[in-house]
């Protein structure tokens, strides 16, 4: 026997049904449901409301406006080529039905080399769930389209297609209310109204402009500028000098937050963060030692594509009002990391609020607003945690530091591995930052790189471990 959507919604939550007239803010069999947007939070966000919707016998559609088919290389089909995903976020889409193929998956990374002006050290993956892969988001940089190439954002968009999605290939220029109901109006000037809007543009779309008068709680969050580049040296080159890991850079470059290089086939994309980052701060990393060995010859290459797209760094005000939610880093995101991930987590939560408690402001407060909110706590923690990472790179001593500790870890056999499971972490996203700073305030942990900073800071004599440590 089927069950009326709206029964089968309160039998699940456990809430008595509404009174006649008060469930008007509830999804109902012929609701539709506009969502902005076709990148990672956009398609997370459909899949699990028509996966969740159809659990319960209710009969939605939903309409994704997409202009984009991430199909052509470089710009027209860009979607930021910095890509990151952990093993641990795989194993959970694969648990959802979201398999990804190998086509998507550019490069398995399962170390990273950790390069300093006093020399490099490798880390192997703490453990196999703490593995990460390197993805495209759109069809490659410039240069790059061959017929096996399929993006990340483009393989999730055809599976919530193939869900019973609309994919509707035009660009939302206006958004404005109609009979209490949200209306979106396409640059050709045709008009549709839902009965509830998702709003998943990023941060990089002008979309965002289109809510500042529609919704007036709602304030977009701030951002910080980066820069991405491609590098084109060809599948061998990249697997002899970049192998399967990801290479972290400890500059003391006035202005630099992070710089990263990961290996994608034929590619290697170069990620900074810094504070006003400009063609000087990337002009300054590029002339780097520590950058050019990661080079044959010393040369860093011409750039096949490059850009400076913004990042989420602090969510935004209100991200929901009575049918309408943002979801994935127009909302709120984890800080420098784990940008899928996020849109994961607030995608899957708004879903649930939608179905089976409502699109009223007050359910996505309680029940959407929570998973924004544990975001945005363990990014308080994180501006403590790359605090102390940026007087590392400041400070030679401690960077000695650092280095020879997690040399020896690397180097013994067996034992914890504290600083090695820290810098992993940190600099790949594979655990919330509060579990970081925690493990760094255990009594062992700071006593350990006290030692190493005063044992770094005499003549070296051959201790176990330093073997792995190179350019001394």
């Amino acid at each position: 026997m089927r069950l009326v959507p709206s029964l089968a919604r309160h039998l699940r939550t456990g809430r008595s049904p509404p009174a006649h007239g008060a469930g008007d803010l509830e999804l109902r069999d012929g609701s539709r449901v506009g969502v902005i947007g076709g990148g990672p939070a956009g398609s997370f966000f459909s899949f699990f409301l028509l996966t969740m919707a159809e659990s319960i016998g209710l009969d939605v559609a939903v309409d994704i406006y997409e202009p984009r088919f991430f199909t052509h290389r470089g710009p027209a089909g860009c979607n930021h080529c910095g890509g990151i995903i952990s093993e641990s976020l795989v194993q959970m889409l694969a648990a959802e039905g979201i398999n990804l193929p190998s086509t998507v998956v550019q490069q398995g990374i399962d170390s990273y080399v950790l390069h300093t002006d006093l020399g490099d050290v490798r880390i192997q993956a703490p453990r196999d769930e703490k593995r990460i892969a390197a993805v495209y988001r759109g069809n490659g940089p410039r240069e790059s389209e061959p017929v096996d190439v399929a993006g990340f954002d483009r393989h999730l968009l055809e599976l919530t297609a193939s869900s019973g999605a609309r994919v509707v290939r035009k660009l939302a220029r206006e958004v404005s209310w109609h009979d209490g109901r949200p209306r979106i109006t396409s640059v050709d000037g045709t008009s549709s109204d839902y009965d509830l809007l998702v709003v998943a543009t990023g941060i990089n779309s002008q979309a965002v402009k289109l809510f500042r008068d529609v919704v007036p709680g709602f304030s977009a969050p701030e951002t910080q500028r980066t820069f991405i580049c491609e590098f084109r040296l060809g599948a061998d080159t990249v697997r002899q000098w970049f192998g399967t890991s990801m290479h972290v850079f400890l500059l003391d470059v006035p202005r630099l937050g992070f710089a990263a290089m990961i290996p994608k086939g034929e590619f290697v994309t170069l990620c900074l963060l810094g504070d006003d980052l400009d063609d000087q701060l990337v002009e300054s990393v590029l002339n780097a030692p520590e950058v050019q060995r990661c080079f044959p010859g010393l040369l860093v290459p011409a750039m096949a594509c490059h850009c400076y797209p913004h990042i989420n760094v602090k969510a935004a005000v209100r991200p929901f009002a009575d049918r309408m939610v943002w979801v994935g880093d127009c909302g709120v995101a984890r800080l420098y990391k784990d940008g899928i991930g996020s849109a994961y987590r607030t995608a899957k939560a708004a879903a649930r609020a939608a179905v089976f408690h409502g699109v009223s402001a007050d359910d996505f407060k309680r029940h959407f607003w929570p998973a924004c909110r544990a975001l945005d706590v363990d990014n308080s923690i994180a501006r403590v945690v790359f605090a102390v990472t940026h007087l590392i790179q400041r400070s030679r001593v401690l960077r000695r530091g650092v280095v020879r500790m997690t040399a020896r870890e690397q180097a013994g056999e067996g034992g914890s591995r504290p600083m090695s499971s820290v810098l992993w972490d940190t600099f790949t996203g594979s655990a919330p930052y509060r579990d970081i700073l925690q493990r760094t305030l255990k009594p062992g942990f700071p006593l350990a790189l006290a030692w190493n900073v005063i044992a770094g800071a005499l003549p070296l004599g051959g201790s176990k471990g330093e073997e792995a440590w190179s350019g001394q």
